[in-house]
C-alpha cells in the first residue's frame, strides 16, 4: 500500500498492494532460487501445470511459480476475467474523473488497479470496504471514516510493517471525487493533469510528486497503463 497525506504531506511507498510486474525482476532475487528450483518451474510454468499435476516441486520451485503467475496475471490484465471486472466496474467512475483531470480514463483505471491489486487486496475497516482504491492517507485534516490497517512502508531504504490510517468512503464516487481533488489540490500533481493518455507522462508526474517512494513505481504505473491503453 501507499501512504499518501493530503494537503502537501509526504508520500510514503510500500510494495505489498502491487504484485512485481513480468519482465522487470525487481523486488525478487531469481538468483538465490536452487538450479533445480529454476528448472522444474521453468518446465512448470511451460506446460500450464499446476500443483496438483506437479506434486514433486520443491518449496523454492512453487514460491517461484507463484510469483510467476501473479506477475503475468498483473502483465496481462485481458487474460484474467476477475480483472476484466474489475476494468469494467471502475471505467464509469474513471471517466468522470479523467475528464476532470484531462487524461485518458485507462490511465485513472490502472493507477487503482496497481494500488488495490485489481480490487482484490481492499482496504477495510470496521465498516467493511472502504473503497479506497488509492490507497489515500488519512492526515490530520481528514474529518471522514477511517480504516487502519497493517502495511508495510519504504523508510531509508528499509521495509518497516507499521499500522496506518486511510480514509474510507461510503462508495466509489466519493473516492473518485477525493483521488481527484487531491491531484487538483496539491501542486506537486500538477503535472499529472492533461497528459491525455500518455502514460509515462503520467507515471512520471505522479512519482516526481511524491505519490509513492517506491523507485519503480512509474515503471508499475505505466506497464499497467499502457495494457489497459492497448485494449482500447
Amino acid at each position: 500500500m501507499w501512504r499518501i497525506e493530503a494537503g502537501g504531506a509526504a508520500a510514503y511507498a510500500a510494495d505489498n498492494v502491487a504484485l512485481p510486474l513480468g519482465g522487470r525482476g525487481q523486488g525478487v532475487d531469481f538468483g538465490r532460487l536452487v538450479g533445480d528450483a529454476q528448472r522444474d518451474i521453468a518446465a512448470t510454468v511451460a506446460n500450464g501445470f499446476d500443483s496438483a499435476t506437479a506434486p514433486g516441486l520443491s518449496a523454492a520451485a512453487q514460491a517461484w511459480r507463484l510469483r510467476t503467475q501473479a506477475a503475468a496475471n498483473l502483465a496481462q490484465p485481458q487474460g484474467d476475467a476477475a480483472q476484466q471486472r474489475f476494468v469494467a466496474e471502475m471505467t464509469p467512475w474513471a471517466g468522470e474523473a479523467a475528464a476532470r483531470l484531462g487524461v485518458a480514463p485507462e490511465l485513472i483505471v490502472a493507477h487503482a488497479a496497481l494500488e488495490s491489486g485489481w480490487g482484490q487486496r481492499p482496504i477495510s475497516g470496521d465498516g467493511g470496504d472502504s473503497h479506497n482504491l488509492f490507497s489515500i492517507k488519512a492526515g490530520r485534516g481528514w474529518q471522514g471514516a477511517v480504516a487502519d490497517v497493517l502495511t508495510t512502508e519504504h523508510v531509508n531504504g528499509e521495509a518497516v510493517k507499521t499500522v496506518e490510517r486511510f480514509r474510507a468512503y461510503p462508495d466509489y464516487r466519493s473516492a473518485f471525487n477525493d483521488y481527484v481533488q487531491l491531484l487538483q489540490g496539491n501542486p506537486r500533481y500538477a503535472a499529472v493533469q492533461g497528459v491525455g493518455g500518455d502514460a509515462r507522462a503520467f507515471a512520471a508526474a505522479l512519482a516526481r510528486g511524491g505519490y509513492a517512494t517506491d523507485p519503480a513505481y512509474a515503471d508499475k504505473l505505466q506497464q499497467v497503463a499502457s495494457r489497459l491503453l492497448a485494449q482500447r
